[in-house]
């Protein structure tokens, strides 16, 4: 471990972005002829279903948007957030800021507004875009959809929820840990006042209800309402880097509050997830678990997603960063050797996203339904910033 070169590593991490993931996006992705992006894209950036689903037209603009206020101001990178932009506002919603899940590619709705998350990136894309242009309009619409989120916190699903009230009624962690996030990610549409409140009820949502000290410190993924731990398949389930990118949220949010007891308490999860999460036998983390250690509902429980180890990647530099505990370089040093290994494509630009148990290529795909210009960028830059600092 005392080899370890943060010069290095941040231009690693630097390069990377600029000149293989973000050139990626840039060539492939975004439709001349319609507007907006087109996510599914084969090994070789070919385009092989035209299909926009929100959540990743909504990163997308956000990922140039941030960089354009971040990194650099580059035209092309405004250029390209401002077309996502204009096409989401155009075809992503109602007309009343209901986001669909999904568009043809003329963007005609296909899927109608169930997913809240649709709303959480939207949210994301506009508050950045707003930034990045100083269009008022743009601002009015992260606002706006953030109300309805607000509005939807008890029942998010609304009348698109299958379930049956009242004989198992849960609470996902998902949504709580995005707020996280969400609440940074538009800090400056936001009252100060309101602000910190938001931050408070999700910190205490994310630490106190979904953490669980009578399991080690385990993050689990649903609760019953009164969150009391529930014996089923959804109330057994944790989800390794759902929770650890999480941690980096808390991490950041313990930073903004100048809370160093809450970043340590993130970061001591982090790692607690981390150690359950690893497979031992063939490395990389497990997408899905039983907290019971019973099979898993998901077939696809022990694949190794390239989002797990991007987002545990940023978790323990970022531990690091503001605690100084070792044991999170350690632990980077592991994840990053696995990570560049498998899911980096030495021939052709971006990252692969699924692999199998044992860590071979299971689909050679660098963008689908769920996958697109986020995870692997916003990381890397992530990581390249930590890596910055700490060179320092």
């Amino acid at each position: 471990m005392k080899n370890f070169d943060f010069n290095e590593l941040a231009t690693l991490y630097k390069t990377e972005l600029l000149d293989n993931v973000l050139p990626f996006w840039l060539a492939n992705s975004q439709d001349k002829e319609f507007g907006g992006y087109f996510s599914c894209l084969n090994r070789d950036g070919s385009v092989f279903d035209t299909d926009k689903f929100i959540w990743l037209q909504g990163r997308e603009v956000w990922m140039f948007s941030m960089l354009y206020n971040k990194v650099e101001k580059r035209q092309e990178w405004l250029d390209c957030a401002i077309q996502g932009g204009e096409f989401l506002k155009k075809y992503g919603h109602d007309g009343n800021y209901n986001w669909y899940f999904s568009l043809d590619r003329q963007g005609r709705p296909l899927v109608e507004p169930y997913n809240i998350f649709s709303y959480t990136f939207a949210t994301m894309a506009f508050g950045q875009l707003s930034l990045a242009t100083g269009n008022q309009e743009y601002a009015e619409i992260a606002k706006k959809t953030f109300d309805i989120i607000l509005s939807k916190v008890n029942n998010p699903k609304g009348k698109w929820n299958k379930l049956y009230p009242g004989t198992r009624d849960l609470k996902n962690f998902a949504l709580p840990m995005i707020l996280c996030n969400l609440a940074l990610e538009i800090e400056h549409l936001l009252d100060e006042n309101f602000l910190i409140e938001k931050m408070e009820t999700c910190i205490h949502e994310v630490m106190d209800v979904f953490y669980r000290p009578e399991l080690g410190g385990l993050i689990v993924e649903n609760v019953g309402v009164n969150g009391e731990l529930v014996d089923c398949f959804e109330g057994r389930q944790v989800t390794p880097g759902h929770a650890i990118e999480a941690m980096w949220f808390i991490m950041d949010l313990g930073k903004r509050l100048n809370r160093p007891e809450l970043i340590e308490k993130a970061k001591d999860t982090a790692l607690r997830m981390y150690e359950y999460g690893w497979d031992k036998e063939n490395g990389g983390i497990f997408y899905f678990m039983d907290r019971l250690g019973n099979p898993p509902q998901q077939l696809e429980w022990d694949q190794k997603l390239w989002w797990v180890h991007i987002e545990t990647l940023i978790a323990m530099l970022k531990g690091y960063q503001l605690t100084g505990d070792v044991k999170c370089l350690e632990v980077f040093h592991t994840v990053h050797t696995y990570t560049w290994e498998h899911f980096k494509d030495k021939e052709y630009p971006e990252w692969f996203g699924y692999l199998n148990r044992r860590g071979e290529v299971l689909l050679p795909l660098k963008g689908g339904k769920w996958k697109g210009c986020f995870h692997v960028p916003r990381g890397l830059y992530q990581c390249w910033q930590i890596l910055e600092d700490l060179k320092k």
